[in-house]
């Protein structure tokens, strides 16, 4: 996650900030190049053939999360968010979720080094391009690192997963999973985002 210095976090962005934010971030996404450019989805009036194939893709992240409405972070929906991924859907930016950014790096089979080397220069290109449109920078705090939205994200801002098939614990039920993946130091989450929800036997974890 990224937070973007002059804007609002969630739960206090105005809505002329939100739609700063993802306006801004329409022409950060119009000047990346080669394997990590791509097209920007915004969630309004989005065409139900491109949200049924986002939802396909495990990219849409949803409504109806009662902790992020009790916060403030739902107000306007969905105006203001997006989402954006490049050709071989392989880096993603979620606009305004959570977070004002969420940047993703994800492929599939196990090349962990090459997921978190596009994931680097990712966050450095949106960095970049949001500098040079907006003169603005990453919110950045000295001790505590980069500043999000939750206070568990402060730091790198930075966690790692993957999108799992577990029919067997799915039939055992999500306490049972959820009880096994504590053990495990793991924490299973809907393939729709921290507050999407789980559909179907795949797991983000």
């Amino acid at each position: 996650g990224r937070s973007i210095d002059g804007f609002g976090l969630s739960p206090g962005i105005t809505k002329e900030q939100r739609l700063g934010v993802e306006n801004l971030m329409k022409a950060a996404f119009g000047k990346f190049s080669d394997d990590l450019a791509g097209d920007y989805f915004p969630l309004t009036g989005m065409d139900e053939k491109v949200r049924q194939q986002l939802v396909d893709d495990h990219f849409l992240f949803m409504s109806g999360d009662r902790n992020l409405q009790v916060a403030g972070m739902e107000r306007d929906w969905p105006e203001g968010r997006g989402i954006f991924h490049n050709k071989d859907k392989t880096f993603l930016v979620w606009v305004n979720e959570e977070d004002q950014l969420r940047i993703i790096s994800m492929q599939k089979g196990g090349d962990v080094l090459g997921v978190f080397k596009r994931l680097a220069r990712g966050i450095k290109a949106v960095g970049d391009s949001v500098k040079e449109e907006s003169g603005q920078d990453f919110m950045l705090d000295e001790k505590y690192g980069y500043v999000h939205s939750c206070p568990t994200n402060l730091g790198t801002g930075m966690r790692a997963s993957v999108h799992i098939d577990l029919p067997g614990w799915t039939k055992e039920g999500v306490d049972k999973l959820k009880a096994r993946c504590e053990e495990l130091a793991l924490q299973p989450r809907g393939t729709r985002g921290e507050s999407g929800g789980q559909t179907g036997h795949t797991y983000n974890t």
